[in-house]
């Protein structure tokens, strides 16, 4: 294939490797806002994909699907280990997450990561034509940029951080903080979610590496003396939207709701909690506030019941198995005290569902309830709110989410005060539909208008302005 205009590198390939029953192979678009937003642009630039297949030991060459080409990149299982479970999950994921839980720092995590962010870099390199451009995506890759730019210089370079940037407090107790500030600063745009994280950032590149900082540009000094402008700020990434407003649309989920509600004894009101099992979500925190209300009166499980689906994540890391046993620990006690024949307290599912069953349990859920300790957007705050095509229902949102920036007309809760939380579930379980109507436009408003396309122009856009 000729030399792609625009080549996207992320730590997976935008489509997962299924084997049929005879063993053949078969490749499955993967469902994410990421891959819908850049789709268009893929196929206009005749655009590459470099990213890992998602299996360890697995070698296989460029090839096409869905009109993109794909670059996989190869990781051993102990690159596995020790790059992605290890560094990228195990050091740098709790560290920018305010330290909820412990990160680990060892040597050979970090030479790992080192060693396969530079298989990236080259195979990107390898793929960018004269020119062109290369936007990296996300923590698992943040050398990659200033990697690119040493093989590539003539390539215009984004990369865009999909979690939050810590405090640098915090991030000063990263041994290799200078070497990921230098990674990053090989990009030309650094985009994050929200205008804190681009504080954060310009406040550790200040402080570390004392270069100079006018609001968002950073001048960066070459190897011949010359000095770069990097840009670092927001970009607040979003959803598709069409696809959810199609599916809450669709008579078929629409039916499947009611079954929802019916399945559940057809309560008075309807919780949703929605979330990958990660520490980081304040799962355990909204199970100990329901079950306070619960036990002191202020709810019925006749009247109110909590669905909690925690999809299955990390299961390898030990962090993940504790937090997995807690959580179920919690639902049992809190049913065992309050079920009764006709209605269960907490509806507890471990497990993923397709996005059909997902918009059908929106569309059922009188309350959602996003209480993550720390997140960089949160995309099911914005899925809910898109899918509330009746201006009914309520957004419970943590104001440590990226989401709280925009969606102003949440009620908002500081998941930490579970007095907070209690008072917030039963505002927004007693909100009268008028009351409903008027911030559900208003949030729909905001998400419709800012979706995911917009958020890709926009940074694209600040890409052309730094090629210029």
């Amino acid at each position: 294939m000729a030399a792609a205009e625009f080549v996207v590198v992320a730590n997976r390939l935008p489509v997962d490797r299924v084997e049929g029953p005879g063993g053949e192979e078969t490749w499955r678009t993967s469902p994410g806002g990421l891959v819908a937003a850049l789709e268009p642009m893929m196929r206009s630039t005749h655009g590459a994909w470099v990213g890992w297949v998602g299996q360890p030991d697995v070698e296989r060459d460029p090839f096409e699907a869905d009109g993109i080409h794909l670059i996989p990149v190869s990781l051993s299982a102990q690159e596995v280990a020790e790059y992605y479970e290890g560094f990228a999950n195990d050091t740098i994921w709790p560290l920018y997450h305010d330290v909820i839980a412990p990160p680990q720092f060892h040597r050979e995590w970090w030479d790992a990561y080192v060693t396969v962010n530079r298989r990236f870099a080259e195979a990107a390199a390898a793929a960018v034509a004269e020119d062109g451009t290369v936007w990296v995506h996300d923590y698992q890759l943040q050398l990659v940029p200033q990697m690119v730019r040493e093989l590539r210089p003539d390539v215009t370079i984004g990369y865009f951080h999909h979690i939050p940037f810590p405090a640098h407090g915090l991030y000063a107790q990263l041994p290799w903080r200078d070497q990921v500030l230098q990674g990053l600063l090989g990009a030309d745009v650094i985009g994050f979610q929200r205008a804190q994280d681009a504080t954060y950032f310009l406040t550790a590149v200040r402080r570390r590496l004392r270069y100079e900082v006018k609001g968002a540009n950073i001048a960066v000094p070459q190897d011949d003396g010359s000095i770069r402008t990097a840009v670092a700020r927001a970009f607040p990434i979003s959803i598709d939207t069409a696809p959810y407003l199609d599916l809450a649309a669709n008579p078929a989920v629409q039916a499947r709701a009611a079954e929802i509600r019916a399945s559940l004894g057809n309560p008075k009101r309807i919780l949703l909690g929605v979330d990958r099992l990660d520490y980081t979500k304040g799962i355990r925190h909204r199970i100990k506030a329901y079950g306070e209300l619960l036990a002191e009166g202020r709810l019925s499980v006749d009247d109110v019941t909590l669905v909690q689906v925690a999809s299955p994540s990390r299961e390898r890391v030990d962090a993940y198995v504790h937090l997995r046993d807690e959580i179920e620990l919690a639902v049992g006690r809190i049913n065992g005290d309050n079920d009764t024949m006709g209605h269960t307290a907490i509806r507890y599912l471990h497990q993923g569902y397709p996005r059909e069953e997902m918009v059908a349990l929106y569309l059922a859920a009188d309350v959602m309830l996003v209480t993550a300790l720390r997140d960089g957007m949160n995309l099911v705050a914005k899925e809910y709110v898109a899918t509330r095509v009746d201006n009914r229902g309520v957004l419970v949102l943590s104001e440590f989410t990226g989401a709280a920036d925009e969606l102003r007309q949440a009620v908002r809760v500081n998941p930490h005060d579970i007095e907070g939380v209690k008072a917030a579930i039963m505002t927004a379980v007693e909100m009268t539909p008028a009351e409903q109507g008027k911030r559900m436009r208003s949030l729909r408003r905001r998400v419709l208008e800012n979706d995911v396309d917009a958020w890709s122009s926009s940074f694209l856009s600040a890409l052309d302005d730094a090629r210029r």
